[in-house]
């Protein structure tokens, strides 16, 4: 019933005055009924303007979405069967937690008895039932957003719609918040639409991932497929903390020219010429017959794990490690290894993957 599908959809600004800024560049997508989709990407990648595209909320410039099967293009959104949960909540101050999440519901004119049974129900999935007759000023930020996703919920739609709603939560309430719309999804079963700029909400929530950038989907994936397959040089920068290191240089069989330094290849690489080696910290490890020659720089320490920063001759790595390991100090000379499989490899043009 709630399954989207998005077929070569664009989106194109026409000021005034000067040139047309095309912002969205024909994006393709099939998501299936129920699923937990997360559009991820950086500000400014076009990822709210296809959010609101799909909401009915921005204009179509070219291409199809349809909702349940039925093209949308021309629809309001009050006729596409979709709720919406925005970054700033969007509660009526005057009203109670009772009346925002049962405002739409009036509107709709639904018998007093169905709209009392449904916010209760969803009242009840949110563990709000003893604060329906608050008014939203003695609410934290946390249970406002789930008041928020509550006025979605009693709406029943084919659809949820998540605009950053985490972005104004500590760090502690979005962990515990993303718990929430997990279990919420798993309860519910409505196809979700969830845009964010982090990526760790994006690994973390998502069944599926599109990660956008200038516009284009770069990508889409389960977050493991994604995180172990990125397709391109931009999505193993940005997903993954810290990132990918990526080294421009060229490839010579099974030597990497970095600048005027040689790396040694535990096996050669997919062809000659103008590459980008991509190798994850996680995947480089300290070993005395290691081919690379580290010298430490600066060494970060989070916890259970620590981040060691240095060269390879004139390529810059970080390296993750288990805190449990002995600390490196500034300058100190360290051997790594690499296995071939943890390599990844990427045109130096394009900045597609190149498949050994």
């Amino acid at each position: 019933m709630g399954a989207i599908s998005l077929r070569n959809v664009e989106k194109t600004y026409a000021p005034g005055t000067g040139a047309a800024v095309k912002v969205i560049h024909g994006v393709n997508a099939e998501i299936v009924d129920g699923e937990f989709i997360v559009i991820v990407g950086p500000s400014g990648c076009g990822k709210s303007t296809l959010l609101r595209m799909v909401a009915g909320l921005e204009e179509i410039t070219g291409g199809e979405i349809a909702i349940g099967g039925r093209v949308v293009n021309k629809l309001e959104p009050s006729e596409r069967d979709i709720a919406m949960v925005f970054q700033n909540y969007a509660l009526y101050p005057h009203m109670s937690v009772f009346d925002n999440m049962a405002y739409g519901l009036k509107i709709a004119k639904l018998p007093a008895e169905q709209i009392r049974a449904r916010v209760d129900k969803a009242a009840k999935i949110l563990e709000l039932s003893a604060l329906l007759e608050r008014k939203p000023r003695q609410l934290s930020g946390g249970q406002r957003q789930r008041v928020a996703m509550g006025r979605a919920i009693v709406r029943q739609p084919q659809v949820f719609l998540f605009d950053e709603p985490l972005s104004n939560l500590d760090a502690k309430l979005r962990a515990q918040t993303r718990i929430e719309i997990r279990k919420l999804h798993a309860e519910l079963g409505v196809t979700s639409l969830f845009v964010t700029h982090d990526q760790v909400e994006a690994m973390t929530l998502a069944q599926r991932m599109i990660v956008m950038n200038a516009g284009v989907m770069e990508q889409v994936g389960a977050p493991e497929e994604v995180y172990a397959t990125p397709a391109s040089i931009f999505v193993a920068g940005f997903i993954g903390s810290p990132p990918m290191n990526l080294l421009a240089g060229r490839a010579e069989g099974n030597l990497f020219h970095v600048g005027g330094s040689v790396l040694a290849l535990p096996q050669s690489a997919p062809r000659d010429g103008p590459l980008t080696l991509g190798v994850r910290p996680e995947h480089l490890a300290f070993a005395a017959n290691g081919l690379w020659t580290l010298r430490v720089d600066l060494v970060e320490m989070l916890g259970a794990e620590r981040l060691i920063y240095g060269r390879a001759g004139e390529a810059a790595l970080v390296v993750r490690t288990e805190s449990t390991s002995a600390a490196p100090t500034a300058a100190q000379l360290l051997h790594l290894s690499v296995e071939a499989r943890h390599l990844h490899w990427f045109d130096a043009s394009s900045g597609r993957r190149v498949t050994p």
